[in-house]
Formats: C-alpha cells, structure tokens, sequence
C-alpha cells in the first residue's frame, strides 16, 4: 500500500526545503515519488522549482484553494487520480496557513484502498517558534496531531533555545517524536502511524488570510527586489516572486520570509504564468502592491539617470 505524508508548517518555517530533501532521498531508495503542492495563489511557482528533481508529470500544483476546508474535495481527488506505481509514494506540501488538524480530519476519508493512512509531518522553525504574535494559536495547532516534528532554522539558535522549544512541542504533543532536519530517515517514514494525540479545536477563520498576485514587470537590478520587499507592510507573512532582472537571460526567483530576510535565486525555466509578486497576509492588495512596485521601479530610475 502506498504511504501518504503531508507536510505542513507555518510560514518560512521550510516546508519546500523538506520536501526536497524527501524527494531526493526517496528516489535514492528506490521510491516513485508523486508530489502535491497546494499554495494560495500560485502553486505553480514551486513546482517548476522541483522539476529539476522528478518528472513534471509528478508533480501537481493545487492553487487558491483551502484544502482543510473549500479545497479538501479536489485534493482527495487528486490523490485518488494519483497513477498506480512501482514503490509509490505521495507527498503533500499544505499552504503555510492551513488548519493542520481539521486537514488530517477530513483527508483520509473516500481515499482509494490503495492507500494507506495519511501521515502528518510538522516543520518547526525554532528560532521563530511561538513568535508570531496573533498567529502563535494557528502555529501551535500545526504539530498538534503530526507524527513527527522535524526542527528546522537551528543553525542560529542556542542550545538553551532548542531545548526549551522541544519541550514546550512536548506539552503540545507527546506523543510526536522529535529530530532536526539533517537527522532524519526517509526509510522511517511510511512506517509512522497516524498520530493519536488529540487537538484543540482551532476557529477555522484563523487559517483564512488575505492573498495577492499582481504582474510584475522586469527590474532593472536585484537591488529593486530588495526594495520592493522593504517598502511591502511588515504585516505580510509571506512574499515570494518572480522576475526579469535586466541583463539576465533567466528568472530570478525571489522570497521574503516572515523574519524580513529576502533570498534571491535563480528561477527553473519560464513561469507558466509569466513574472508575478505574490503576498499572503493582512495587507495583500492588488492596489497597494501595483503602487508598491511603480514606486520602487520610479525611484531606480531618477538613481539610473545620475549613475555615471
């Protein structure tokens, strides 16, 4: 029977990172691997980006859609459209908002008998864990009834910082094991059984944020990506885009996580729906994100005009 594992976590706490990580490591054992992405506007963005790891016909992007709630139908079908195979094995990688309990709720029912179970894994960004002020509740919930707590973002914290967040994990949910990233066993994985921890019930209109997508034109240097990304509302919870830097004959992907850092790389091949700014949180309007952008592009201009 083939294994179902969902990965969720709060925003920027390295959901893709894992997945990549499961990917590679489960066709180095032999796995067929098919991938789920589910994201608010553009899921399509991060499934171009793992193209380069598995066939794209493997990979499945589920946009605009809640999938713990208005979206859960169409993700059940796709998972039941999923082609038999060899060593298969499904990966699912929810919205960075997604109500993670009432998720695995509703999932596992009128799945085809090929499968087993779903699994839940939780990605825990320590340095940021139970930081994020109004949101710590939808955090919380996240780990709340995962199988396993994957640590992620150690490389800055203390000691003292790890083991106070695993304990507070501990009290959320023990009966979750609890491992950094680089320690972790893909052969493990479809060995894990559904948690039997019970949650607490989250109100669902926590999980429901704003979200944007608007056209963004070509920049004429990465330095107006950063601008962009500091003129944004602090309010956003995440950014991520893609775009022409001139000069440049390939897209550059660019994100800024919930801490305020912006990671610039370049893109996979040519975005299927063209170069775009994407925000989810309070603050996400096509108006103020347009005049975001014209102001910012402006601005290098006049700095263009008197370079010498």
């Amino acid at each position: 029977m083939e294994a179902i594992i969902t990965v969720v976590g709060f925003l920027g706490a390295g959901k893709t990172t894992l997945l990549r990580f499961l990917i590679n490591s489960f066709i180095e054992q032999g796995f067929n691997p098919y991938v789920i992405l589910n994201d608010y506007e553009n899921a399509n963005l991060d499934a171009q980006q793992l193209s380069k790891q598995m066939a794209s016909n493997a990979i499945k992007p589920l946009s605009g859609s809640c999938i713990c709630c208005s979206g859960i139908m169409e993700l059940r079908n796709m998972v039941n459209r999923i082609p038999d195979r060899k060593n298969g094995i499904t990966l699912i990688e929810a919205n960075g908002t997604s109500d993670a309990c009432s998720l695995m709720e509703f999932l596992g029912v009128g799945l085809h008998d090929r499968f087993l179970p779903p699994i839940q894994i939780s990605v825990v960004d320590v340095k940021n864990w139970q930081k994020r002020g109004a949101h710590n509740e939808l955090e919380a919930n996240q780990i709340q009834i995962s199988s396993l707590l994957v640590l992620s973002h150690l490389e800055q914290v203390s000691e003292n910082r790890k083991a106070e967040v695993i304990q507070q994990l501990k009290i959320w949910n023990p009966t979750a094991k609890v491992i950094p990233m680089q320690q972790l066993d893909v052969l493990l994985l479809p060995e894990l059984g559904p948690s039997l921890n019970s949650a607490q019930k989250l109100d669902h209109q926590k999980a429901h944020w704003a979200s944007c997508a608007v056209d963004l034109p070509n920049l004429p240097h990465s330095k107006a990506i950063d601008g962009i990304c500091a003129a944004l509302p602090k309010s956003l919870l995440r950014v991520k885009g893609c775009t022409i830097i001139s000069g440049d004959a390939h897209y550059t992907y660019f994100e800024r996580t919930p801490d305020g850092k912006v990671h610039i790389r370049p893109f996979n091949g040519v975005p299927i729906t063209g170069s775009k700014l994407l925000t989810i949180g309070p603050g996400s309007e096509t108006y103020l994100l347009q005049k975001i952008i014209t102001s910012i592009l402006s601005k290098n201009q006049v700095i263009d005009k008197n370079t010498p």
